[in-house]
């Protein structure tokens, strides 16, 4: 069973959001997962986007073996720096 962090894209048409998710690599992009982990929404107020991740249940996740996808893994660097 390989774990990986990625998006699960949820909002509407030209309005999405994205939960960060922990799920199997074969589960489908908005399928089951194992644990959610936080919300990013790309078109929030303002000129930033918004990111909310719980950076202590990535760590657990990831010392479990669970592998980031590219774009999670850049918004985990971001949130890092913020910290």
């Amino acid at each position: 069973m390989a774990l990986k962090i990625r998006l699960q894209r949820h909002g509407s048409v030209h309005n999405p959001m994205y939960r960060v998710v922990v799920a199997e690599s074969t589960a489908r992009r908005n399928g089951r997962f194992v644990e959610n982990l936080g919300s990013y929404n790309p078109k929030a107020s303002g000129k930033t986007a918004e990111v909310d991740i719980k950076m202590d249940r990535v760590s657990y996740w990831m010392s479990v073996g669970a592998k980031p996808s590219e774009t999670v893994n850049a918004l985990i660097k971001k949130e890092k720096a913020k910290a």
